[in-house]
């Protein structure tokens, strides 16, 4: 078998939650175009139904929508039972969804950082350990989280202290879990992003002025694409990627590199 034949993800079971739109959409397309049947997680379960279908009908994969606060233990609990009943196993997941709240640290609200780091750091922990007694029992599985390379610098000009401290946290959760279950066959990575022209960001009219700002301090001179990310995210949830555990992967255009 070559390398790409390798790559494919024919009968694997994935879901990805944060996948109405954005990064998550990305991801569950590439998933799917790649051969896995995927399971669209979003709190906006109508937007999660309109995905479903339309990588349903654009690659011939099984879809299915379910609507999941990863905040709430209960909710991810019975979103990921859902996933088994539906598919039979738990091959990979992509916890992706999150959130950034932009206010100085002095002025930010207890509410705004709780929000922030229950959704971005105590979600992505429910996901995946959720997942990860579903994959543990079955000896095999792959666990990828959405980090940042905010986890690594400080964004400026921005002020977002909850929003960096919940990717530093996912970060160091990947690799924490990716250490205790490295022997048992589950394999737990993250991949940290740079700024990422998604359609939320792009047709946001308060962040073009940040947008200008952040290219002209970007070695490419540009944000990245979510479509950009998709090949790393098909090699993390595969079989070519059985010795990639407890890694950040940063893609971001070289923006942290000075």
């Amino acid at each position: 078998m070559g390398i790409i034949e390798s790559m494919r993800l024919d009968g694997k079971a994935i879901y990805v939650t944060g996948a109405a739109s954005g990064i998550g959409k990305a991801a569950a397309t590439a998933f799917a175009e790649a051969g896995a049947d995927v399971a669209i997680v979003d709190i906006n379960l109508e937007g999660a139904e309109n995905v479903a279908k339309e990588i349903a009908e654009a690659t011939g994969s099984k879809t299915i929508a379910i609507q999941c606060d990863v905040t709430k233990k209960d909710q991810v609990e019975a979103m990921v039972a859902k996933v088994v009943d539906t598919y039979g196993k738990l091959d990979a997941c992509y916890n992706n969804a999150g959130i950034a709240v932009n206010a100085p640290a002095e002025e930010m609200t207890f509410e705004q950082w709780q929000k922030v780091i229950d959704i971005n750091l105590t979600g992505v922990f429910l996901c995946a350990t959720a997942a990860g007694r579903v994959m543990l029992k079955q000896g095999y599985g792959s666990i990828i989280n959405t980090a940042s390379m905010s986890g690594h610098i400080v964004n400026v000009p921005q002020p977002q202290c909850a929003y960096n401290a919940s990717k530093a946290g996912v970060s160091l959760l990947t690799k924490s879990l990716a250490v205790e279950w490295a022997k048992r066959g589950v394999r737990v990575n993250c991949i940290s992003p740079g700024y990422i022209g998604t359609e939320l960001i792009m047709n946001a009219e308060h962040l073009k002025p940040l947008i200008e700002q952040w290219n002209a301090m970007a070695p490419m001179g540009r944000l990245g694409k979510p479509e950009e990310l998709q090949s790393i995210l098909v090699y993390l949830a595969g079989d070519t990627s059985t010795f990639t555990t407890g890694s950040d992967i940063i893609v971001d255009g070289a923006f942290t590199c000075f």
